[in-house]
C-alpha cells in the first residue's frame, strides 16, 4: 500500500485531490453498515422521517431550497 503525507496530498492538483476524495468516499459507501450511527442520531432521523410522513407537504422542495440559497433569501427566514 502506498502511503502519502498530507503535504504530498495537498500538493496534488485540485482535480487529483477531488478524484482521491471520490475514491475514499466510494470505499466508505461500499460498506454502509460499517458507519456507526449513535442512538441519539438514529432517534432524530426517525423523528424527522415520522414528521415528514405525517405532513409531506411541509417544508421546501429542493428547487425552492436551491433558489433561496442562490438569491440569499434564506438569510431573512
Amino acid at each position: 500500500m502506498n502511503r502519502f503525507s498530507i503535504t504530498e496530498i495537498l500538493g496534488l492538483p485540485i482535480q487529483e485531490r477531488i478524484r482521491l476524495v471520490e475514491l475514499i468516499w466510494d470505499s466508505v459507501a461500499a460498506v454502509p453498515e460499517a458507519v456507526e450511527v449513535s442512538p441519539a442520531l438514529k432517534a432524530e432521523l426517525e423523528a424527522r422521517l415520522k414528521e415528514f410522513e405525517e405532513n409531506p407537504e411541509a417544508g421546501y422542495s429542493w428547487d425552492q431550497v436551491k433558489s433561496r440559497l442562490k438569491d440569499g433569501s434564506w438569510l431573512s427566514a
